[in-house]
């Protein structure tokens, strides 16, 4: 692919935390305009790789490009949005004055505050106070809290956590529905039946990148049936080679 068409390159990317080796060696290129999965079970380094991503991450070495230009750089902070795992919104104010207000802070016009509201689903919610709201409503307002400067890239670290099957279906529509108008989205989950729901993936393990495929490509290339059997079969295959 061509330069124009990546909106992450990561060469020998490796993270040190605290003494410990968090991210080892990692190399992979993110399509543009497409729902890249970052998969893999709790304590792989996904969140340290979006921390990364998104230019917070300390003690980075390796080279990491995000679109076209070195990760953290200050221009970015318009052009990367990033969710974080707990929704970052405050619960005294209303939907609207969440969003508007994370829009002043980057710019954005101020009819944007509404758009994103509506492109979330939460347009009947607009006035009403975050701590009124479900889990699932919660999580979307931190979502068009990111989605308000128009991002290019978006990033969300465990969207779906803890939600019910249904919110999990709606907000994966949702996150199709967002890369069919051009951006791209890196989005982080241990929960491997996510996988299927995604242009791309990525599978982490320990710290390593086991596999950069795509869903169809997973289940032939490991011959598995869903994928979670794909993963395991992966894994077993890297633990068994010289």
């Amino acid at each position: 692919m061509m330069n124009n068409d990546i909106a992450i390159t990561a060469r020998g990317l490796d993270v040190h935390r605290g003494g410990a080796h968090v991210l080892r060696g990692i190399t992979l290129d993110v399509p543009r305009g497409s729902v890249v999965g970052l998969l893999g079970p709790s304590g792989s380094g996904k969140s340290t790789l979006i921390r990364a991503v998104v230019g917070v991450q300390r003690n980075v070495t390796g080279d990491l490009t995000v679109l076209g230009v070195p990760a953290g750089t200050p221009a970015l902070r318009r052009r990367v949005g990033y969710v974080t795992q707990a929704p970052s919104v405050y619960d005294d104010l209303s939907v609207h004055a969440n969003v508007a207000y994370f829009g002043r802070m980057v710019g954005a016009p101020a009819a944007r505050a509404a758009e994103s509201i509506a492109e979330v689903g939460l347009a009947d919610k607009a006035r009403a106070r975050v701590a009124d709201l479900s889990g699932g409503q919660r999580s979307r307002v931190s979502l068009a809290s990111a989605l308000v400067g128009e991002p290019e890239l978006l990033v969300l670290d465990e969207p779906t956590v803890g939600l019910d099957p249904v919110l999990r279906r709606d907000l994966w529509a949702m996150f199709h529905r967002i890369a069919a108008r051009g951006r791209t989205l890196l989005v982080s989950s241990h929960v491997m039946d996510e996988a299927t729901r995604c242009d791309r993936l990525l599978l982490l393990r320990d710290g390593r990148l086991v596999a950069d495929t795509t869903p169809a490509d997973l289940m032939r290339d490991t011959g598995a049936t869903d994928a979670e059997a794909a993963f395991l079969a992966l894994i077993d295959r890297a633990e068994v080679a010289p």
